[in-house]
């Protein structure tokens, strides 16, 4: 009976942690997102192996449609800085901008080229 109730007695504890500590991940505040993601859209930056200082990068909104693109050039774009992020995020939120207002796609006006100089 002895080994019953304290086993019993043990259950109740286990128990009552784990109610516990799912309590606290619920209470968990979510993630800031980084200051480098835009609200307004995305891009994506493709590159060679082969041709290092050559990068093309394309522009999207929400709705996923390319609102710009540029082929850059001579230049090693280093992504995993903030600056480069911070540049890349202006430049997004200018093309988004143009796009509304002319709903076409612009290329190669060396908006990028010109932020990361």
């Amino acid at each position: 009976m002895k080994k019953c109730l304290n086993l019993l007695v043990l259950t109740c504890l286990l128990m009552g942690s784990t109610a516990a500590f799912a309590q606290n991940e619920e209470d968990t505040p979510a993630p800031a997102t980084p200051r480098w993601v835009s609200e307004k859209g995305y891009w994506v930056v493709e590159s060679n192996v082969h041709v290092p200082k050559q990068y093309t990068v394309r522009f999207y909104n929400n709705d996923q449609v390319m609102v710009y693109k540029e082929e850059v050039q001579g230049v090693v774009l280093k992504l995993q800085r903030r600056r480069v992020k911070m540049n890349l995020k202006k430049v997004l939120e200018t093309a988004v901008l143009a796009w509304e207002k002319q709903r076409q796609t612009k290329e190669n006006e060396g908006w990028v080229y010109n932020a990361i100089q």
